[in-house]
């Protein structure tokens, strides 16, 4: 390695490590590790859902569910407890990434994801999709908000066991969720409250191989970054291309998508039917 590559890797990596010491709950690319460990999902499903008995299976972070007819979405954590009910938590600082759509779309998704071809519906799982938010989203005032269909006119519940949950962080009393909330905040592991969580931070952040695992996590980030930047690029290259072949009129609209590759005919059609009279 030449000696502005060691420098370059020097550079970034005091960089990962500066970035790291600030990193909080709050953080989804370090919510990700700590809550994916089961006892740490459990616990937390545990306070949010005021339920002692909740057992979790398995928790995963970063797990990506499939659309093939629109978006797919990365999930922060998606978690199913000993009676498969389903749990995607999401943390969000940006008030826009938590918009009552997005809710819907997770749930939609998730309904679509754990089910198989000619399964009845009555066996679709409980789902709940978690937002803890930085801000309040909803504008309240409260510490939690549950979201459940009803029925308009008999206000009573409409029982399809799809549940949205906002839990508002700017809330630190001294309550179980207010100390969680506290904890959230958080940079250091020794200003926490619970030794479960702090143990978990603790470890990505002053053991050496928790921050060799979060430096990993960091640089795959920066590379991916990368990818998609350069996949941005190419897509905009493509399209500038198919808008002069257009322009030129000789190539019909499956010619000039072959020829681009990384759009479709209808994709083409549509930059033909957008451009200036």
């Amino acid at each position: 390695m030449s000696s502005s590559s060691n420098l370059d890797f020097e550079r970034k990596h005091a960089e990962d490590l500066e970035r790291l010491r600030g990193f909080r709950l709050l953080d989804d690319d370090f919510m990700n590790k700590v809550f994916e460990d089961k006892a740490c999902a459990e616990f937390l499903l545990q306070i949010i859902l005021q339920r002692n008995d909740l057992r979790v299976q398995y928790a995963h972070g970063q797990h990506d569910i499939k659309n093939l007819q629109g978006r797919s979405v990365r999930l922060d954590i998606l978690a199913v407890d000993e009676e498969n009910h389903v749990y995607n938590i999401e943390v969000q600082r940006n008030d826009k990434g938590a918009g009552v759509k997005r809710a819907r779309y997770n749930s939609s998704l998730i309904d679509a994801n754990v089910t198989e071809p000619g399964d009845e519906y009555e066996k679709l799982n409980e789902t709940y999709v978690i937002f803890i938010t930085e801000n309040d989203v909803l504008g309240g005032g409260h510490p939690i908000y549950h979201i459940d269909r009803a029925i308009k006119e008999t206000g009573t519940l409409f029982g399809d066991e799809s549940h949205i949950i906002y839990v508002n962080s700017q809330i630190k009393d001294d309550t179980v969720l207010g100390r969680l909330m506290h904890d959230f905040s958080c940079t250091k592991a020794d200003d926490m409250i619970y030794p479960i969580l702090a143990n978990r931070v603790r470890y990505f952040k002053e053991d050496a191989k928790g921050v060799a695992i979060m430096c990993k996590v960091m640089e795959d980030m920066r590379n991916e970054a990368a990818r998609e930047a350069a996949r941005e690029a190419a897509r905009l290259n493509s399209i500038e291309t198919a808008r002069e072949l257009l322009t030129l009129g000789k190539l019909s609209y499956e010619e000039i998508a072959k020829a681009v590759r990384l759009l479709t005919v209808d994709e083409v059609k549509a930059l033909d039917e957008s451009k200036p009279a």
